[in-house]
């Protein structure tokens, strides 16, 4: 899907939801993948990749799409999660519980909002006419298998958690009924953003909240930073995760790690890379330092 900006400078709606993609892992059932195709399509989303599915698309897969079959047609299936998500910029994760080295939780409303600024932020950056698929930004939302969700290590991939208010005594919903929830404050979150977004407002967010924005948002049930301010693109899953293992390399080769007793020092460098929100040139700046240590070491 690729849109042109309104006169204004104003992403339209379509424009948002172009920049994310739907990505479900190690599904069971296809039947599954066809329901969450057409809750994303309901919403006005159009891009689902499939990691690893067990069982591929079919005719029930079809069946169940209904309206959102040029979805499955379209769908990317990507053999690992790492190259599922590796050009994205941030990456989100449903998931109904905590787990070990939990990353800050958002609700959908807040995750829509972090979204969408994200989007203004860096889509300021291109000089393209043209929000186009090179160009877009790239967020991934990530669904987990159908009995048992995501593993903490493909948590581990997210930078922020999105939890569903639900029942507490049974908090697990469907997986494509988690897509629908999930999409559908995203696409009512867009059409507030859009309506009240300018040129000024996009600029001036890092102090200034809109009314609407306010109303749709409530206080995060963990403490996050979001970064505002942009002046180059920010970095990728694929740069975020080489950085750890370089990192990681640095440290075991200047005796500060053991390579055969690592336990969780990989998850927190890189818990600690997402929470940074590294732009290009700090990884550039990052990455020579760690080559330089290395090399002289």
């Amino acid at each position: 899907m690729t849109s042109t900006p309104s006169a204004s400078g104003v992403l339209k709606v379509s424009d948002y939801l172009s920049c994310l993609q739907i990505v479900m892992v190690n599904t069971t059932l296809p039947a599954n993948i066809g329901s969450a195709a057409r809750a994303m399509h309901t919403m006005g989303l159009s891009r689902l990749t499939i990691v690893d599915p067990k069982l591929p698309i079919d005719d029930t897969s079809v069946s169940h799409a209904a309206g959102g079959s040029e979805i499955l047609a379209a769908a990317h299936i990507a053999p690992t999660l790492e190259e599922a998500i590796g050009d994205c910029q941030l990456v989100f994760a449903a998931s109904s519980r905590s787990r070990h080295l939990p990353r800050p939780v958002v609700t959908p409303t807040q995750a829509a909002k972090i979204m969408l600024e994200f989007i203004d932020a860096q889509t300021d950056l291109s000089s393209e006419s043209k929000l186009s698929a090179a160009s877009r930004p790239n967020i991934a939302i990530l669904f987990g298998r159908e009995d048992r969700g995501l593993t903490n290590e493909e948590l581990a991939f997210a930078d922020f958690h999105i939890q569903i208010d639900a029942n507490p005594d049974y908090p697990v919903l469907n997986v494509a009924s988690a897509v629908q929830v999930i999409a559908s404050f995203i696409f009512a979150y867009a059409q507030v953003h859009q309506t009240n977004a300018s040129p000024a407002l996009v600029k001036e967010s890092s102090t200034n909240t809109n009314s609407s924005d306010e109303k749709l948002a409530t206080s995060p049930l963990l403490s996050t930073y979001i970064r505002q301010q942009w002046d180059e693109p920010a970095i990728t899953q694929q740069q975020l995760q080489n950085l750890t293992q370089r990192s990681t390399e640095l440290m075991v080769a200047l005796n500060l790690a053991d390579s055969e007793h690592l336990r969780s020092l990989p998850a927190r460098l890189s818990r600690l890379g997402s929470r940074l929100q590294l732009d290009q040139k700090e990884y550039q700046l990052l990455s020579a330092l760690i080559a330089k240590v290395s090399k002289d070491y």
